[in-house]
Parts: structure tokens; sequence; C-alpha cells
């Protein structure tokens, strides 16, 4: 029988052939590592993390991320809970973000020795302070030789609307919502994307939390009747709109309340006025999100006649329950900007990510956008 000094260099033995480091990672989110071959992986890949209000996917790529017939050469991907930080908490989102990785690499039997680039593009991260921790976190998960990548999610859903080009202005109307954009020169603009503290008007938070506020203004006689108060009431199983008092101080996280966004829109379908507003309010929000963007990059160019993308990402913008955002959107903003040129992106945030990762260590730039 082997001694606990046998066990103990054996199990370091097995840390360095997967480029693990326990002592700072979930321990038994990589216990798959150890039945995997403890050669060498001859193949490297990079993982691409979209992390939101509602959910973080992440996606391994093999690398090159495109291959010569431009098809993406997906290995796996794994969904978790959450990881804006703003809203469950950074012990929580910093969980849900190892997971899908540890879930990723997992599926596709590859070891974080494999691994040679991540871009984690995470709702929430909105400044320096914010990158800058997330990267200290994963160099104690990773090994020093991974290059890796913090961006806000809006950069990710960018690239996956562009190609990986970082240009034009991108708009993420999911749980939250966020406007940015990169100019010609690189400059870097965003609005909005602040939380429901501050008012992320136009967001699936935002017009589930105006629903529920006209169901209460229409019960209490300062608001108009609405088909929302039953709507919403069968949804969530309760008798009385006072009720939802309960319901909403129980547990006030956004993707909760966000959940209630396709019972507005089938109002709004059935012609109730109520949702109807709430949801022209939301488009009026976005199209302002969008302005402030292209005004400050200039994207429009000088006459205003300059043709740039507009990536729209976001379940808010999904032609879902009959009644769709988009259309009325683009019609306000093309309006503004006659050359916007929409694009709805083939590919989901994730790959963007993983687009940016591929990019990072094909130059090695460190400097990360907020």
């Amino acid at each position: 029988m082997p001694s606990s000094a046998d066990d103990e260099d054996a199990q370091q033995q097995q840390q360095q052939q997967s480029g693990c480091k326990r002592p700072h990672a979930s321990s038994e989110l990589w216990e798959f590592e150890s039945l995997i071959a403890a050669e060498p992986p001859k193949s490297k890949v990079v993982l691409g993390v979209d992390g939101g209000g509602t959910c973080t996917v992440c996606v391994c790529v093999a690398a090159p991320v495109v291959a010569r017939d431009g098809s993406l050469p997906l290995l796996s991907r794994c969904v978790t809970a959450s990881s804006n930080h703003n809203s469950v908490g950074d012990a929580a989102a910093r969980r849900a973000i190892e997971e899908s990785m540890a879930g990723a690499l997992m599926k596709a039997c590859i070891p974080r020795s494999a691994v040679q680039a991540v871009c984690l593009a995470l709702a929430g991260v909105d400044s320096p302070s914010d990158g800058e921790g997330y990267l200290s976190w994963m160099r104690k998960i990773f090994p020093s030789t991974v290059e890796i990548a913090v961006h806000n999610d809006g950069v990710a859903a960018l690239a996956s609307g562009t190609a990986g080009n970082l240009y034009g202005c991108v708009l993420i109307a999911g749980t939250g919502t966020i406007a940015l954009g990169f100019g010609e020169d690189g400059k870097f603009a965003r609005a909005s994307g602040v939380g429901p503290g501050l008012g992320d008007q136009g967001s699936g938070f935002a017009i589930a939390s105006q629903a529920l506020a006209a169901i209460m203004r229409a019960d209490d006689g300062r608001g108009p009747a609405t088909s929302l108060t039953p709507a919403i009431l069968k949804t969530l199983g309760l008798s009385l709109p006072q009720d939802l008092i309960g319901w909403v101080y129980a547990d006030a996280s956004w993707a909760r309340v966000a959940s209630l966004l396709p019972v507005v829109k089938a109002c709004a379908r059935e012609g109730d006025t109520v949702a109807r507003k709430v949801l022209d309010d939301a488009v009026y929000e976005l199209s302002c999100s969008v302005k402030a963007v292209v005004d400050r990059l200039k994207l429009n160019g000088n006459d205003g006649m300059k043709t740039f993308p507009l990536v729209l990402a976001g379940g808010v913008l999904e032609n879902d329950d009959g009644w769709d955002l988009c259309k009325p959107l683009m019609k306000c903003v093309a309006e503004m900007f006659p050359r916007v040129q929409p694009i709805r992106p083939k590919v989901e945030p994730a790959i963007g990510a993983a687009m940016l990762a591929w990019t990072q260590c094909q130059t090695s730039v460190t400097e990360e956008n907020f």
C-alpha cells in the first residue's frame, strides 16, 4: 500500500499535468481531470464565457477558433446560473463561472493544461477594478501560461455579430441592458448598463417591474385596469394583486422578475394598452442608449451618413409571444441614423467571447475594456 507521502506526490504530479491549482479552485469541479490521460494534450482550445443576469454560458472551441472553411470548431458548451455579481453576489457569480468552465472542459474531456486562452465577458464588469478582481481570481484557477481577458458582456456580443471585429455599436436587452461600442480609432463608449437601482430602462427587469407597478396602480385606483393583472397573477399562482408584495420582496433577484417579460408581451399582443405603453417606453429608452453611444463615437460620421453596424442581442429583442420590439426599435434608430446596419448575430455571445480569446492569445494584448 502506498504511503501518504506517495499519495501526495501522485496528487502533485496530477495537478502539474492538468495545470490545476486545487488550493485556490473549487476542487470538486475539477476532479474529472484525474480521469483524463496523463499525456500532455496534443491540441489547444480556447474558452469563451458569456455571463449575464439570467445564465452563464461557456463554450470550448478548438484553436484556431475559425477554421479554413469558415466553420466554428465548437467542442462543447455548458450553461450554469447567473454570474452578474451585482445581482447574485461575488461568491455565487464566481461559482457559476467556474462551474461553466469546468463543465465545458469536462464535456470535451480536456484538462486545463490544454487551454490556450480564456475570455470572460460578464455583465456587471463596469470598471478596471472589476476586471482586475476577476483576472486575479482566474490566475488561481488556470496555469500562468493561459492568456486571460475580461470584458463587459457587451463586448463579446458585439464580436459575435461582427466576426470578432470590435467596431460599431451593440445593444443588449436581456435581464439587464447596455449599449456600447468602439470607433475606428478604438475609442470606447457605453450607455446604460448600471443596474435597476440606477435605472436600466428597457431591460427585461425594468419592463416587468413597470408591469407589476401598473397592476398595483390599477388595484388602488391610481391607474387604468389592465389584463396584466389576471395574466401575471395566474402565472405566479397568486390570487390578489396585494399578494405581489410578498412575492416581490421574498426574492427580488433580477432574473426572477424579468422572467415575467413574456406575459407582458402576450398582453400587448392581445391589445392591452397598458402593456403596450410599457413596451413602447422600453423602445424609446433603448433607442436613447444607442444614440448616446453612436453620438459619442461619431459612428455615423461628421455628415451623419456613414454606415456602421448595430448588433442587437438579448431576450427582450426576440420576436416571441407575437410581439416584436426590434421592428419599432429599428424604425426609431433609423430615423436618427439612416445608414445604420442592424445585425442579428448568427452565433451566440459566448462564441464572440471565444473569438476574443483567440485574438488575445494571438496578440498577447493585456489591456481590458470596460
